[in-house]
């Protein structure tokens, strides 16, 4: 309970001040409630406490006190000690649906959820109000979910919106249930049943946009979020969602529209800031889009998408100063981004920056990005600055990803070859040439000064002969 009025808050005002006088005053039981509900909702388990055992001490009868008692008792994990309250209660109140919740609701916090949805339909058989059962309904249909079984929560879900069609949750619920099990169309066919009865929810036309969206038929997606706004002209969510449609419909003038609407009806989000500079990019409008990347890593120094967007907006435009001084910002907010580290590399190998592109490589690395790609980055890197050393452990590691690979072989044994390890080069050589001939380029390119030596030379030919 809200205790806006001064005459709802004086049972409480009474309760502090007797706390603080040690005085006993006494209450009925429905202050004592309305007091015990007030400080849970607030996160009070202490205070709740004390107003249940003072409320027991007055009012020892009172079943509604006694459920609170159980209420605490879960907060705390006490599930045995919750059992015996209820199993008193029980015998006291056979027909009490309330004491039924609360069982099912001790038995799913211990994951017993088969018996928790036992539970459950015995207070809804005993219900005195069948049709404000909307809410049993949906806690049936969560422990469903729970079990995974997703045919039996939308039965559940769907109950409960025939109980309460304003119940968004439960059709939220019967959505995700659909999207898991992969059931587009069936969701698609609900919610245009459920529109029938209920033809301005705002929130069942934003979820049958998603439906079609998720199919790709976005004629029929951008005409549902259409009826949401609508329905509804302050619904963000829906004019986000139609902006997507637009630029998969590659409208970027009408998706960026939309998206400056969210803006002027709510406060900036980085999404769709960066929406906008996207569309304005693919518009060729480079000083709009640079200046909505800007206003995105402004409002949202933490989203990498936005750093990534400005980074690369430069790098297509070959101009990698500018794209090395924002990625050097990203990772000096967060330094363990892979995704930045992995620009980071590219852009100062670009730049011929060697020696800063392998700690861009190797912290990639060390942030668990193991793309074949990255190994052979670095040890190509390596090699270039004469850490052969480097460069063949680097190799030897990749080869832990990536056994038998050619690219691998052709390297390590150039590199062998280079510090004078004949043995180990021609080993490596050979089982190169084996997995694939056709990358024995990677000799000329990466060892020039190895051309000319006859065994490498005779390795080769060797096998292409052989091959032939």
């Amino acid at each position: 309970m809200n205790y806006s009025q001064d005459d709802e808050k004086f049972p409480l005002t009474r309760f502090e001040s007797m706390l603080k006088t040690n005085d006993i005053l006494f209450f009925d039981s429905s202050e004592f409630e309305n007091i015990i509900h007030h400080y849970l909702e607030n996160g009070k388990i202490a205070l709740s406490k004390r107003a249940i055992k003072l409320g027991l001490e007055q009012h020892p009868s009172s079943i509604n006190l006694r459920l609170f008692q159980v209420e605490i008792l879960v907060i705390e994990n006490k599930f045995s000690e919750a059992d015996d309250v209820l199993d008193m209660l029980h015998d006291l109140e056979p027909n009490n649906e309330e004491i039924f919740i609360q069982k099912a609701n001790v038995l799913s916090k211990q994951d017993k959820h088969e018996e928790a949805i036992n539970t459950l339909l015995i207070a809804i058989d005993i219900s005195s109000t069948p049709n404000e059962d909307a809410d049993l309904y949906a806690l049936v249909g969560m422990e469903y979910l729970f079990l995974d079984q997703f045919e039996n929560a939308i039965i559940y879900f769907k109950k409960c919106l025939d109980s309460d069609i304003s119940d968004y949750s439960a059709l939220h619920n019967i959505v995700y249930c659909y999207d898991f099990l992969n059931k587009n169309e069936e969701a698609i066919t609900y919610l245009n049943n459920f529109l029938d009865r209920n033809p301005y929810c705002e929130v069942a036309w934003h979820q049958l946009g998603r439906q079609y969206f998720t199919i790709k038929d976005y004629s029929k997606a951008n005409a549902a979020f259409d009826f949401a706004i609508i329905s509804d002209d302050t619904f963000v969510s829906a004019y986000i969602e139609k902006g997507k449609i637009l630029e998969k419909l590659k409208q970027y003038d009408e998706a960026i529209e939309n998206y400056k609407i969210t803006l002027a009806l709510d406060e900036p989000t980085s999404f769709a800031l960066l929406r906008i500079g996207y569309c304005y990019d693919k518009l060729e409008q480079d000083d709009l889009a640079i200046q909505f990347f800007k206003k995105t890593i402004d409002e949202d120094a933490l989203l990498d998408k936005g750093w990534i967007a400005i980074t690369k907006f430069y790098m297509k435009r070959l101009n990698y100063q500018k794209a090395l001084h924002y990625i050097n910002k990203a990772v000096n907010i967060d330094g363990e981004n892979v995704l930045y580290w992995k620009l980071f590399a590219t852009i100062n190998k670009r730049l011929n920056f060697l020696e800063e592109a392998e700690i861009g490589y190797k912290r990639t690395l060390d942030l668990g990005n193991y793309e074949l790609e990255t190994w052979l980055d670095r040890g190509d890197i390596l090699t270039a600055l004469g850490e052969y050393e480097a460069a063949i452990y680097n190799l030897i590691q990749a080869t832990e990803f990536y056994p038998e690979n050619a690219e691998i072989e052709y390297r390590l044994g150039g590199l062998y070859f280079t510090t004078l390890k004949s043995e180990e080069g021609r080993f490596h050589l050979k089982n190169a040439v084996r997995l694939n001939k056709d990358y024995s380029f990677i000799i000329s390119e990466l060892f020039p000064s190895l051309n000319d030596r006859p065994m490498i030379r005779a390795i080769i030919s060797d096998s292409k002969n052989t091959s032939n």
